[in-house]
């Protein structure tokens, strides 16, 4: 008698990403959204009953993406300010902007927009930073997708909260109200060290120690940001954090462009993990990160697109071609940072820094059934001689056409399922004209 399954997918390859490599006429079977088996395609026959079958002939089967750093409702955002360096940029306009509009509602068709392009470019999970937790958090919700909410932390006033305690008191409250959620996990996120004070950041380290979740925080973005602290606090930015207790296994630092040998040494040392956001470094003339590096000294990295307002894509398809190739050109070396391991920071590296790596990030029995199908059989993708590196150096993520989330489809044949396309481009355009008024 064949055991009963809810899902069997049929595709032509398999990247499990754990193990490396692929696996070829292989079947990945679902139920109850976790991933049940993965085993040759004739056993599968002769194994499971699924109640539907899906055969994607030309297809690679992968993990959903994970988008490691992001602002999500920032969508709204996307082209308001571009070609200015970073504190121009957020003193003179995006600050400014989000004084005057950002509000609940806001926050949460800006997440929706950003969802349904996330999810339809494979991001199955990302991890937030932004006001407003709880609107994101319900938009999340409703498109199905998988997120880490930051409760996030400054010491000026917005229409979120007037100072540090009332932003940390309100992100706490949301994490009680949607801890229950499946799909939302939850993080500390002090914005940077330039934004918050070392009192504040004494209370994130103790309340994420005695809450067990990550610290999510921009460091070392630009070499002002260094000088700055340099002058107000004695020390960088990287050492400030040391000293404060910040630094360890459940650190994720955004950026990480300029770092010396040291800091380098030291981060890894604590076991800090970093989102590299490729596309915005280069976009806000940031610089290039030392990913060689840090992925020698042993850091965890993961890719983040950061937010629409300052990359302009949400498209991890295309940060992994980049990061590849800036790690290969500034470092001299053909050889590094490979495609297997581009796809690895943005799936299993990633899901690690979330502290997601035992349910997410991999195609392995007993995992959620988080997964994307991506057709390789157009004229443009052939021919095929290895789908991992036609998955970071050919394809885009036009190329996707199925994505599942806890083994729910949330797009079927390219067409978003649970978001209506046409109301998000009405929000839109509602908002752009509040902010062009």
């Amino acid at each position: 008698m064949k055991t009963p399954a809810d899902l069997v997918l049929l595709p032509q390859w398999v990247v499990p990403v754990e193990p490396a490599g692929v696996l070829s006429e292989h079947a990945v079977v679902v139920r109850d959204g976790a991933i049940l088996d993965v085993l040759p395609a004739e056993a599968a026959a002769d194994r499971y009953d699924g109640r539907e079958t899906a055969a994607l002939p030309g297809h690679a089967l992968i993990p959903g993406l994970v988008n490691l750093h992001g602002h999500a409702a920032m969508s709204l955002l996307r082209g308001f300010a571009d070609d200015l360096p970073l504190m121009t940029w957020l003193n003179e306009h995006i600050w400014p902007a989000e004084k005057r509009h950002v509000s609940e509602a806001f926050v949460r068709d800006g997440t929706l927009l950003a969802a349904a392009e996330m999810l339809a470019g494979g991001i199955t999970a990302c991890n937030d930073m932004y006001f407003f937790p709880q609107a994101a958090g319900e938009a999340f919700l409703q498109a199905g997708l998988r997120a880490t909410l930051g409760m996030i932390a400054l010491e000026f006033p917005s229409a979120y909260a007037v100072d540090a305690d009332g932003y940390l008191a309100r992100g706490l409250a949301v994490r009680d109200a949607l801890k229950g959620e499946p799909l939302l996990n939850f993080a500390f996120a002090p914005h940077a060290p330039y934004t918050v004070s070392d009192a504040t950041f004494s209370r994130i380290n103790t309340l994420a120690e005695q809450l067990g979740v990550p610290v999510h925080c921009h460091i070392h973005e630009t070499t002002d940001e260094i000088a700055d602290s340099l002058r107000q606090h004695g020390v960088r930015p990287v050492e400030r954090l040391a000293r404060l207790g910040l630094l360890g296994p459940n650190f994720i630092g955004v950026h990480a462009v300029h770092l010396d040998d040291a800091e380098i040494d030291a981060l890894a040392a604590y076991g800090c993990h970093i989102a590299h956001c490729p596309s915005a470094n280069l976009k806000l003339a940031s610089g290039i990160a030392p990913v060689a590096a840090m992925l020698k000294a042993g850091i965890n990295l993961g890719l983040g697109s950061d937010g629409a307002a300052s990359n302009n894509r949400l498209d991890l398809f295309a940060e992994m071609r980049l990061a590849a190739l800036l790690a290969k050109g500034a470092s001299g070396n053909a050889a590094e940072l490979p495609a297997a391991a581009a796809l690895r920071m943005a799936t299993l590296d990633a899901a690690r820094a979330l502290n997601l790596d035992d349910r997410i990030g991999s195609i392995v029995p007993g995992k959620r059934a988080d997964l994307v199908a991506v057709d390789l059989s157009a004229p443009a993708c052939q021919p095929v001689f290895d789908p991992v590196s036609h998955l970071v150096y050919v394809a885009g993520r036009e190329q996707v056409t199925h994505v599942w989330v806890d083994g729910r489809p949330k797009l079927h044949q390219r067409r978003l399922v649970d978001l209506d396309t046409e109301d998000l481009t009405a929000r839109a355009a509602y908002w752009r004209g509040k902010l062009t008024a």
